[in-house]
């Protein structure tokens, strides 16, 4: 079903925003407002409406036969979000989970992300401007429909309108009810899909057409009490019984009239442009149909796609490089140059360090992560249909609205004309914010007049993924009487790898534009999770941007990943030299953190912790971050040089969760998440091109490496946290510590072992 792609505006006027003026009472006439300068700005929603649907509000429709359609502008990656939203306004307007349905939101204002766009727009300047520099990234957000998924912002961000919308179509069906009951709407509730005052009941669709009618209360009543709640139960997944019968479209999925397949190249790592290609060996191939080329990429076009990658093959693009050709030797040396560099800059600090140092015996160390791979279950793919004044693009991605604006600016098209069909997406880990093969698909199906389906191959995947960055710290602390830490400084080297990836998508520069432009200055982000949990004296924080001449971006859990590894790994050496257990020598620096202290005693206890004693096999580590808690508990060995790891027991405090059962997954992912950047998963290059291009020379872990895992999570009245990347950050360093009891050497690198 087509969607409109652009909101419509109404009339601007000065008035107060309230609960009541930031949800729909009157159906499509009415809009959400938002607020715009002086003058707020109303944004009408652009959701289709069916026959016998009728849109209570932005997130709402509700037909005849009673459906509760939730409107959701969050990609569905996997973690769930296509039914932890809905359960929220479910169980606000108090519906039959068995009646709820899920349709993909179109781009609109109504559904910016500015919680996410607030950490991609991060600058000193606005944050310098304090209240004002947030207000201007949210109307900039807004104003821009940026919306966004990622960064385990969709339930913090979208929470509370889910609720209100809940909220006010309950409302409004009971007002509906009480109209023809002739009673006070107040004294009518809905439960199961059922209105009622007690004595009648109505079914909800009986009543959606009449109640969109009326209109708000100033104040807008949540429900109270506990019974009959959908928020804290274990409802079923929306997406899962699809994804298991096999009836889930993804992009790749997708099969048009006359349409036509396609595979890519896309060159070496670095500026690369192409210079020659072999076309008569590639017309041989059956069912090759045509090549089409660009400065930077080839495509082969054939009746199906193993003849289009088999004709590029035989094509065999070459390829020039401007520049030095990327290599493993050259980022680390990149790295290493980049503690000596002008950019440098001294980020987080507490307290004078130098005065603490000064004569002191200092322990230092050095610790280096390797480029991480994404490595998703489906690699990149789209199918688009491009007509002269119009085209349709068929893919998943993480940030829409960017996608929509580059493809249109890719086609010379204005934004209104393209439509971008959400589809789900088989994994992400954050590479679904990039919109290239979208954009790549486009212009071959331009080329060729004919609907085409553009997927990635594996190794084309790998050879031009923006992993996770590398990046290296050179950590030092003083220790004080009893185990205290008077003194702690981290130096960090790594690329800014969000700034490269907001240039890139929201930009619109070329990788290696973006990534030089990102390494003149220092940033925040790249150093997130650097700063220690634990009470200490003084502490400083330095981050060194680096050139390295690769492009990165995002990663499940981003920064937060290698510095939970250099502090835990860190915390964990200066507890030894210390003479002081681990556990206990964490604890009692972990005052101010009851939350994160919990979760670790909790974890030990769990785990059967014998103090990390020599051959225990025993490590621990622990992080916070986006307002989770979380420990972990490994037991790992060594056999014939390749690692396995035999239990995790993980202990999580991630506040009170709407689907603790989607939770509980979302952290079980984090784990093996966290447990295969141990193992591998890592990029090594020479010549330009990525050492190893297939999934099982990477390292990752098998069935066969894993043993029990253990979830607890912790209950909390806390306000909801982030879940899909806390768990990954500490794995690591867990087993780097579980390891030097088994070997009594420090694994200072990751993956831990040479080769992966």
């Amino acid at each position: 079903m087509a969607r409109r792609t652009s909101a419509s505006k109404g009339i601007m006027r000065s008035a107060p925003i309230s609960r009541r003026s930031l949800l729909i009472g009157g159906g499509v006439a009415t809009g959400l407002l938002v607020a715009w300068s002086a003058w707020p700005r109303r944004y009408l929603p652009n959701v289709n409406v069916a026959p016998g649907e009728t849109l209570f509000n932005a997130f709402l429709k509700v037909d005849r036969a009673g459906q509760i359609v939730v409107i959701v502008p969050q990609l569905e990656m996997g973690q769930g979000v296509t039914t932890v939203l809905p359960q929220i306004l479910a169980d606000e307007l108090g519906a039959d989970w068995r009646t709820v349905a899920v349709q993909p939101a179109p781009i609109s204002p109504l559904y910016a992300n500015s919680l996410l766009a607030a950490e991609d727009l991060d600058s000193d300047w606005l944050r310098l401007l304090g209240d004002a520099g947030q207000w201007a990234q949210r109307e900039y957000a807004q104003r821009s429909a940026l919306m966004l998924t990622g960064g385990s912002s969709s339930a913090a961000m979208f929470e509370d309108a889910y609720r209100d919308a809940g909220a006010a179509a309950r409302v409004l069906l009971c007002k509906a009810a009480a109209a023809r009951w002739d009673i006070g709407w107040e004294a009518c509730d809905i439960q199961d899909g059922v209105i009622t005052d007690g004595q009648r009941t109505l079914r909800i669709g009986e009543l959606a057409g009449e109640a969109a009618a009326f209109a708000l209360p100033e104040i807008l009543p949540l429900r109270q009490g506990t019974e009959g709640r959908l928020i804290g139960q274990d409802v079923p997944r929306i997406d899962l019984p699809s994804k298991v019968d096999g009836a889930t479209n993804f992009a790749a999925d997708i099969r048009l009239p006359d349409m036509v397949f396609a595979s890519i190249r896309q060159g070496p790592v670095g500026d690369a442009r192409l210079i020659s290609l072999n076309e008569t060996a590639a017309a041989k191939v059956t069912g090759f149909l045509k090549l089409v080329r660009s400065d930077r990429w080839v495509a082969a076009v054939g009746t199906n796609w193993w003849a289009a990658n088999k004709a590029l093959d035989a094509a065999d693009p070459l390829f020039r490089v401007d520049g030095a050709l990327l290599d493993s030797d050259r980022i680390d040396s990149a790295l290493e140059t980049a503690f000596a560099g002008q950019a440098g800059r001294r980020l987080y600090q507490q307290g004078d360090l130098l005065p603490v140092f000064e004569g002191a015996t200092i322990v230092a160390s050095e610790y280096q992560v390797a480029p991480a791979l994404h490595l998703t279950a489906e690699t990149p793919a789209a199918t688009a249909r491009v007509l002269p004044d119009r085209a349709e693009i068929w893919m998943a991605s993480q940030a829409p609205s960017l996608t929509r604006a580059a493809i249109a600016d890719a086609l010379g098209l204005p934004e209104a004309a393209v439509t971008l069909y959400p589809m789900q997406a088989g994994g992400s880990f954050g590479s679904r914010m990039a919109h290239d093969v979208g954009v790549q698909a486009a212009l071959i199906a331009r080329d060729i007049g004919r609907p085409v389906q553009l997927m990635w191959s594996r190794l084309e995947e790998i050879i031009a993924d923006r992993p996770r960055p590398p990046a290296r710290a050179r950590m030092a602390a003083k220790l004080g009487r009893g185990g205290r830490i008077d003194g702690w400084l981290a130096k960090v080297a790594a690329p800014s790898a969000l700034a490269e990836n907001w240039a890139r998508i929201a930009g619109g520069a070329l990788p290696h534009d973006a990534m030089r432009a990102a390494a003149d200055r220092a940033d925040r982000r790249a150093v997130a999770g650097m700063v220690p949990a634990y009470a200490m004296g003084a502490f400083a924080i330095d981050h060194y941007p680096a050139d390295i001449g690769l492009p990165t971006g995002r990663w499940r859990s981003n920064a937060d990943h290698y510095a939970a590894f250099f502090n835990e790994c860190f915390i964990d050496e200066l507890a030894r030299i210390a003479g002081i257990e681990p556990l206990s020598f964490r604890i009692q620096m972990l005052g101010d953190q009851p939350r994160l202290a919990h979760c670790l005693s909790t974890a030990s206890a769990l785990g059967g912790w014998q103090g990390g004693i020599a051959g225990s096999g025993q490590g621990l580590a622990c992080h916070a971050m986006r307002g989770s808690f979380a420990a972990v508990m490994v037991e790992a060995a060594l056999t014939d040089g390749r690692l396995s790891v035999g239990r995790i027991v993980a202990a999580v405090d991630c506040g009170e969760q709407v689907n603790p059962d989607i939770a509980r997954q979302q952290i079980e992912g984090g784990l093996m998440f966290g447990l295969a950047s141990a193992m591998g998963g890592a990029a090594r290059y020479a010549k330009g091109m990525p050492v190893r291009g297939i999934l099982g020379r990477l390292g990752l872990p098998r069935l066969a490496d894993v043993g029990e895992i253990t979830v607890e999570i912790i209950r909390s009245t806390a306000r909801a946290g982030g879940i899909g990347e806390v768990a990954v950050p500490p794995v690591a360093p867990a087993i780097a510590n579980a390891l030097f009891t088994v070997t009594g050497q420090r694994l200072r690198t990751l993956p831990l072992l040479a080769g992966n």
